[in-house]
C-alpha cells in the first residue's frame, strides 16, 4: 500500500478530544484500492458513525479506500412504514413519520459535534433532503404511489446517511466527499429489484470515481440504490447493499471488499440456533456459495459470483470487535480460485 501524506497542521479537522487532526491523504497515483461497507448496525447512531470514521481512517492510512453506507440503523423499515401509511391513505401519519425520520438525522449531526463550518453546511444537506422527503409524502395526496415511488421514498435512507459518515471522516482528519450512487450504477427498471447494468456500470462509475481516490478523497457511495438510463431511481432489493459494495469494488478493481456488520464472520450453522455452530476462518467462493445455498444467512446471493470474476477477496467483520479477524472469502491456501 501506498505510503500517506499529511496537511499542514492548520487544518480544521479535529479528533474527539476537540484537537486537531493531520488530514489523511494518500499518496497520488496508482495503487490498491479497498472498499468498505457499511451496514445499518455500524451506523445506528453518532457513536457507531464515528466508530466506522475510525476504521476507515485507518485503512486511509496505507492506501486508496472507498466506502458504501446502508442507511442509519432502522430507518428504511421506517421509510416502508410511511409507504404503508400513504398506501392506507393516512398522509398525516405518513408526513409525522417522515419528520420524525428527519429528527432522527438532525440529532446526528447535533451529536457528531462538528466544528461551526462543517456543522453548517451539512445542516444544510440534511434539511435539504428533508424537504424533499416531506415533498415526496405530500405529493402522494395526488399521484398513485407505486414500485417506483417507494424506490424514490426508501432511498432517502442512504441519501442521509453517506453525507453524515463523510461528515464524520472529515472531522476524523480522512478528505471525504458523498457520491449518490444513482450517478453511475446504471440498472434496468424493475423499481425494487433492479439490476445493475454491469459493463456501463463500470466505466460510468470509474469517471465519477477514479478522480476522487486520484485526489486523495475518499468517496462514501449511497448502497442500495441505482437509477435507469433515464435517470429514475431504482433500488437493488432489501438487503442488497452488500452488492453494492461488491460492485463498487468491481468497478474500482479493487483487491478487498471488507463487509462490517455485527457479527464476528461467518459461522457454519446459526449460532443461536446450534451449540456446535463454529466460527469459519477461511472459506472459498464454493464454499461460501455452498453456505448460502443450504439456508445459511451469509452474504447477498450476487456478491460471491462477482467476486469471483476478478478474484476479490472478501471479509465479513464485526465492526464492534475490529480486533476479531473475521471470515476470509477467496482463493484457497494452494492458490486455486474455486
Amino acid at each position: 500500500m501506498e505510503e500517506t501524506q499529511v496537511a499542514e497542521a492548520g487544518d480544521p479537522a479535529r479528533a474527539s478530544s476537540g484537537a486537531p487532526l493531520a488530514r489523511v491523504r494518500p499518496a497520488a497515483g496508482a495503487g490498491r484500492v479497498t472498499v468498505f461497507k457499511f451496514g445499518g448496525s455500524s451506523l445506528a447512531n453518532a457513536e457507531r458513525i464515528l466508530h466506522a470514521a475510525r476504521l476507515v481512517r485507518e485503512a486511509a492510512l496505507v492506501g486508496r479506500t472507498a466506502v458504501v453506507v446502508s442507511a442509519m440503523g432502522g430507518i428504511t423499515d421506517r421509510l416502508f412504514s410511511i409507504a404503508q401509511s400513504l398506501e392506507s391513505g393516512d398522509r398525516a401519519l405518513a408526513t409525522a413519520e417522515a419528520h420524525f425520520v428527519l429528527h432522527l438525522h438532525r440529532e446526528v449531526v447535533r451529536e457528531l459535534e462538528l466544528g461551526t463550518e462543517e456543522q453548517r453546511r451539512l445542516s444544510g444537506e440534511i434539511e435539504a433532503l428533508g424537504r424533499d422527503l416531506l415533498a415526496e409524502v405530500a405529493l402522494k395526496e395526488h399521484v398513485a404511489f407505486d414500485a417506483e415511488a417507494l424506490d424514490r421514498l426508501v432511498s432517502f435512507g442512504e441519501r442521509f446517511s453517506c453525507r453524515l459518515l463523510a461528515a464524520a471522516l472529515n472531522r476524523e482528519g480522512v478528505a471525504a466527499v458523498p457520491v449518490v450512487a444513482s450517478d453511475f450504477v446504471l440498472t434496468t427498471g424493475e423499481f425494487q429489484n433492479a439490476r445493475p447494468v454491469l459493463a456501463e456500470t463500470r466505466e460510468q462509475g470509474r469517471e465519477v470515481l477514479r478522480p476522487l481516490l486520484e485526489a486523495g478523497l475518499v468517496p462514501v457511495v449511497t448502497g442500495y440504490i441505482g437509477a435507469t438510463a433515464e435517470g429514475r431511481i431504482t433500488t437493488l432489493g432489501r438487503n442488497s447493499s452488500d452488492y453494492s459494495g461488491a460492485v463498487v469494488a468491481h468497478v474500482l478493481d479493487a483487491a478487498e471488499l471488507v463487509i462490517w456488520t455485527d457479527v464476528d464472520g461467518i459461522y457454519s450453522a446459526n449460532p443461536h440456533a446450534e451449540a456446535s455452530a463454529r466460527l469459519l476462518s477461511d472459506l472459498t467462493y464454493e464454499e461460501a456459495h455452498a453456505l448460502a445455498a443450504s439456508g445459511a444467512r451469509v452474504l447477498h446471493p450476487d456478491v460471491l459470483p462477482l467476486a469471483a470474476e476478478t478474484n476479490l477477496v472478501v471479509w465479513v467483520r464485526n465492526s464492534k470487535k475490529p480486533s476479531a479477524r473475521g471470515t476470509r472469502i477467496g482463493v484457497d491456501s494452494k492458490g486455486r480460485m474455486s
